[in-house]
């Protein structure tokens, strides 16, 4: 029996207001207010809460920043101590889910472990009992945050040696993050200037504003979603090629262009193709990006070929793009020598990404305490152009 045709929206009813216009992609637009940090594109400067990211990159170490960024200051030695202590306690998986690690190794061989990531971390979440942040006040919130936040090294280092037929490496309570990431990762404790290499280069990606994967997990987090479903959203948008997918793609190009006679043929026909430079041009800086001046000296600290390779290409390019793009202020990224460390100290290239994960866990669950402590659900509006409605269902 067929039924009634819903009434049309009455004609005396008062418009609708316009919405409010918005750059694409939401640039520049301010959502909220944090504490937590913030970036200056326009000085070619970032910073975590009231400190310069770059100066504690270049003199303190990864927990030190962590617990900064939990608590709101920089710990006294005896608080590094008992900080450290406690957030090594909490690198050791679940037993059901290391036992579920090999399947999802074989299921997410081919994408690498940042898919792999996404399953462990659901089945971590689970396993130790995540609820809703709703429904939890702030000190378990945090627990949470912490436990997640130290087994992440865990889940990729297993992830990564399971894909390689390689038996996983349980973690060392005696390292600090970055050293024990690297012993995970390669079954040998690594040379300490290697490690303190890829400390600071964690350090400079904990945090850096509203990137688009620090916005998802902060949107998930104000639907009062556990932390685990947060996470898993941030690593989402982490793996674009546009976001945080990029260091290997700049190293690539490094090896493409191959020699020193090729960079400027190479660098001109890309660029006048209209093609994207990866290693290259930022959304907010319209200045050399920080992160990357400071990773430029750490590689020149260790030196080589390579190094003197990607010095000369980035010179190069920022000369041609200069030229050939005027006035679009386009200079290397955090992605360009993030590579260049990475590849210089051991880590293969799938990893890379997942090392920026590894990092950027912490950012992420920072600004998830952060929104959680904000009941209002971020729900924006979009604008409709489509065909005007109402019009009559067709008949079949």
């Amino acid at each position: 029996m067929p039924t009634t045709a819903p009434p049309a929206p009455s004609q005396s009813a008062p418009p609708q207001p316009a919405p409010p216009e918005v750059p694409r992609g939401l640039k520049g637009v301010v959502v909220t207010d944090t504490v937590l940090g913030d970036v200056r594109g326009a000085e070619g400067f970032y910073h975590y809460r009231e400190y310069s990211a770059v100066e504690l990159a270049a003199s303190r170490g990864f927990e030190d920043v962590w617990h900064l960024m939990f608590h709101g200051t920089l710990p006294t030695a005896e608080e590094r101590s008992r900080f450290t202590r406690q957030t090594a306690g909490l690198r050791r998986l679940p037993a059901a889910v290391r036992d579920a690690l090999p399947a999802v190794a074989r299921a997410t061989g081919g994408s690498g472990p940042l898919a792999g990531l996404r399953t462990a971390l659901s089945l971590t979440g689970a396993a130790a009992g995540f609820r809703p942040l709703y429904d939890l006040d702030p000190e378990q919130r945090q627990a949470d945050a912490l436990a997640a936040c130290a087994v992440v090294p865990t889940l990729l280092t297993a992830l990564h040696r399971l894909g390689r037929g390689l038996a996983p490496i349980e973690p060392r309570d005696d390292l600090p993050y970055a050293a024990n990431y690297l012993y995970m990762l390669t079954g040998e404790e690594p040379v300490p200037d290697r490690a303190r290499a890829v400390e600071q280069y964690l350090i400079s990606t904990v945090d850096h504003g509203f990137n688009a994967s620090t916005f998802t997990s902060r949107v998930i987090a104000s639907t009062g979603a556990d932390l685990a479903a947060c996470l898993v959203g941030a690593i989402g948008a982490l793996s674009g090629p546009l976001h945080g997918g990029a260091p290997s793609r700049a190293l690539d190009t490094l090896d493409e262009i191959g020699t020193p006679d090729r960079v400027d043929p190479w660098l001109r026909e890309h660029i006048a193709a209209g093609e994207r430079i990866m290693g290259f041009g930022h959304p907010v800086y319209r200045t050399e990006d920080p992160r990357s001046r400071l990773l430029k000296g750490i590689a020149r600290g260790i030196g080589g070929d390579l190094v003197d390779f990607a010095v000369q290409v980035e010179a190069r390019a920022e000369a041609l793009l200069a030229e050939l793009k005027p006035g679009r202020d386009l200079h290397i990224n955090v992605e360009f020598y993030a590579g260049v460390v990475m590849e210089l100290c051991g880590l293969p290239r799938e990893m890379f990404t997942p090392t920026f994960a590894a990092a950027r866990v912490v950012g992420w669950s920072a600004n998830i305490l952060e929104q959680a402590a904000d009941s209002k659900i971020i729900r924006p509006s979009a604008r409709y152009v489509g065909p005007p409605p109402p019009r009559p269902v067709p008949a079949v």
